[in-house]
């Protein structure tokens, strides 16, 4: 089966395979017709009212978020799009078939937290049993972290990072991104306080020169100005600091279910 391009994804007939579940806004297995490649239709109609999210906003923060990851050009978002479908309006995403197996953000018992990962935190299981939040230490998913600094992600959970077989790592469900308020929400926090690297520096001044030109104009489309401007202060403070921020008291820092 070959893979799309672009247009192809835009453009070509949708197909609803099924629903999937158990997503909390209606969240669709879909395939274009032409390639047959499969891919994610989440329709706008299909969102849940949220709180704190203006209603009817989910897929174009999804897309918004691909717009940024494209930008950095670290291809952390699958090839996302606005596009019409069968439910109407909504998102449409590249479907990525992770490694079975492989556990990039894992919970294990104390003292075994594996080579190359990362404690996060630690935690009790269901039978009171004394556990660690971990995740691996790559590259990868460095940048995935960054980018959700940038985007202000407020819901990063484990089961949105998908291990490729090649070892890289995609992010997938940013419907609750890029909100004007700090709302970081991870579970990559074992990074915390680390400097960042030269190749992440140049990423985030990247995202921050293209706010003052296309990129800008790109994001004004989907979010406010005001969540736009938002991107810009996340940037430069994360600059100025020069390293991962440390979660902080007033807003819950993991996301529940961490999974």
């Amino acid at each position: 089966m070959r893979a799309p391009d672009s247009c192809e994804l835009l453009e070509a007939r949708l197909v609803v395979l099924g629903r999937i579940l158990p997503a909390s806004n209606h969240t669709f297995l879909a395939r274009l017709g032409d390639s047959g490649a499969r891919c994610v239709y989440k329709p706008s109609s299909g969102e849940r009212p949220l709180w704190d999210f203006t209603d009817g906003t989910l897929a174009d923060r999804e897309y918004a978020a691909w717009v940024v990851s494209n930008h950095l050009g670290w291809n952390v978002v699958p090839p996302t799009v606005l596009r019409d479908g069968p439910a109407g309006r909504g998102m449409v995403q590249l479907w990525m078939e992770p490694e079975e197996g492989v556990e990039p953000v894992d919970v294990v018992p104390e003292g075994t937290t594996p080579p190359g990962f990362l404690h996060v935190l630690d935690a009790t299981g269901a039978r009171d049993e004394p556990v660690v939040l971990v995740h691996e230490d790559s590259e990868p998913l460095r940048r995935m972290a960054v980018l959700d600094i940038i985007i202000n992600n407020t819901d990063r959970k484990g089961g949105h990072v998908l291990p490729m077989p090649d070892g890289h790592r995609h992010g997938v469900d940013h419907g609750v991104c890029f909100h004007s308020e700090d709302k970081l929400r991870t579970v990559l926090w074992g990074w915390a306080g680390q400097r960042l690297t030269a190749v992440e520096q140049t990423g985030v001044e990247s995202v921050l020169t293209g706010l003052d030109a296309g990129l800008r104009e790109s994001l004004e489309d989907l979010l406010t100005v005001r969540e736009v401007d938002a991107v810009a202060r996340r940037c430069e403070r994360l600059l100025r600091a020069g390293s991962f921020p440390v979660a902080r008291g007033g807003w819950p820092s993991i996301p529940w279910p961490p999974f």
